[in-house]
């Protein structure tokens, strides 16, 4: 088969490499000259685990390919995905779908013999619909059909996930569409994974409706971790118990800072628009995005209320700002929120992160960036876990102490355990466990709005 993947971003990118693994030839499409530029050269410009091995292998196969000439690979493709951005939209939250329409535009006189028109980007309900009425108008002419198949990748596995997925899902209600999408999974078929076929408003809805439910049992647990530390329960244990019954799943019940990254924060709005537009709001959803805009506010102030009420003229170290590991992802990150806040109280920051600095340089002015924990720690009054890599479980903390002025270590993740802070000397809080040896001292109302 041949594919065309208009966009060489998060989505498009894992998706080209994995199909051309699947020994389909790709083309990727992008405008961004210094993006093809690091491609053609087979580095990837996002990181995700094994990316930059899949590129160059099937590059050097010559199975994939990238340019930004759309014509041609237009023309020979059977199917044409869609993986440009969709962010958010500023003033209402709904997603912004200029970028669609103007591949679609470009699309449309480039089509030759029966095509799949397919938006792999995520899309609110009824863009299929809209995008097939476009190229209708634009091509009376055109044989085509216009497929939904929304990706459910997580950042940092996204290619163990695309190649075991829980489910493909593909919305369409044309039959030679059908025919082609089941040709193009059928690597995946062999192994057993679901292809599950629905109609394009469900597979547009479900999308943002899995997402949404994944963001409503992160802020769940973060408001359950709040309650434990009242009543002195432990919400590691609680999580535990609960998510050894079926019907809740273990998955997405780990309290810390916040959501963040590409997909919950601007797929929650885009579905609270949604409903509100359709006259049917989603409230559960909407209290849910409250819930993590507040969380953030409130970690930062938890890292106040740790150095005795007061940063100003503290040094703290920042150990993870990506908003997750594993990625170097800095979209609405809650280090984005935390860090801002510290350094408008008056304090010093130090961070480091083992993939996110040069993504988070420019939005975070003022941090001193380190290489490593260790260096991170040195002269610090307040250590922070705000993303948990692997790097920092792995973390001396006695060593980390040594080098610190301050005796201070607040886990957001709860990457350690009391036992091993305390006996490295340090006074530990946690999330969701009560606090033993730290006065989270309230901030002044002043700062609390």
């Amino acid at each position: 088969m041949n594919i065309c993947m208009i966009g060489a971003g998060y989505v498009g990118l894992v998706s080209a490499a994995c199909f051309s693994e699947f020994g389909w030839t790709v083309t990727c499409v992008d405008k961004d000259p210094q993006r093809l530029a690091e491609l053609k050269d087979g580095k990837s410009p996002i990181y995700e685990p094994g990316l930059d091995d899949l590129l160059q292998r099937n590059m050097q196969a010559g199975r994939l390919l990238f340019t930004d000439d759309l014509g041609p690979a237009a023309k020979n493709a059977d199917v044409i995905l869609l993986a440009v951005g969709t962010p958010m939209r500023r003033g209402d939250g709904y997603a912004d779908l200029s970028y669609v329409h103007a591949a679609v535009e470009e699309i449309a006189p480039h089509l030759k013999g029966f095509t799949a028109i397919v938006t792999k980007s995520t899309v609110p309900v009824g863009t299929s619909r809209e995008i097939e009425r476009r190229l209708r108008a634009a091509r009376p002419d055109g044989d085509f059909a216009v497929c939904s198949n929304p990706e459910f990748l997580r950042e940092g596995s996204a290619i163990q996930d695309f190649m075991h997925p829980d489910r493909v899902l593909v919305g369409t209600d044309d039959e030679r569409a059908r025919e082609l999408m089941g040709r193009l999974y059928k690597p995946l078929a062999l192994r057993n994974a679901p292809v599950m076929f629905v109609g394009r408003e469900s597979a547009e809805l479900a999308k943002y409706a899995a997402n949404a439910f994944l963001a409503l049992k992160i802020s769940f647990i973060n408001e359950v971790a709040d309650l434990c530390e009242q009543v002195g329960a432990n919400v590691q244990e609680v999580a535990s118990a609960i998510g050894k019954d079926g019907r809740i799943g273990d998955k997405f019940l780990h309290p810390g800072p916040g959501y963040g990254g590409s997909c919950f924060p601007k797929d929650v709005s885009a579905l609270i628009r949604t409903a509100r537009e359709n006259k049917s709001p989603v409230s559960i959803v909407e209290q849910v995005q409250r819930v993590n805009d507040e969380r953030k506010i409130a970690m930062a102030h938890r890292i106040e209320g740790a150095a005795g009420g007061s940063v100003r003229g503290k040094t703290i170290a920042i150990l993870g700002v990506t908003f997750k590991p594993n990625t170097d992802d800095m979209r609405d990150a809650p280090s984005l929120i935390i860090v801002p806040m510290l350094q408008e109280r008056g304090a010093t920051v130090r961070a480091c992160d083992p993939q996110g600095r040069r993504q988070a340089d420019p939005l975070l002015p003022g941090v001193v960036w380190c290489e490593s924990a260790l260096e991170t720690a040195t002269g610090a009054d307040v250590l922070v876990t705000v993303t948990e890599w692997n790097e920092f479980r792995a973390l001396d903390l006695k060593a980390a102490k040594a080098r610190m002025r301050g005796d201070v270590l607040v886990d957001l993740r709860n990457v350690f355990t009391a036992d091993l802070a305390h006996a490295a000397g340090f006074r530990y809080s946690a999330v969701g466990r009560k606090p033993e040896d730290i006065d989270l001292a309230p901030a002044p109302l002043a700062l609390r709005a």
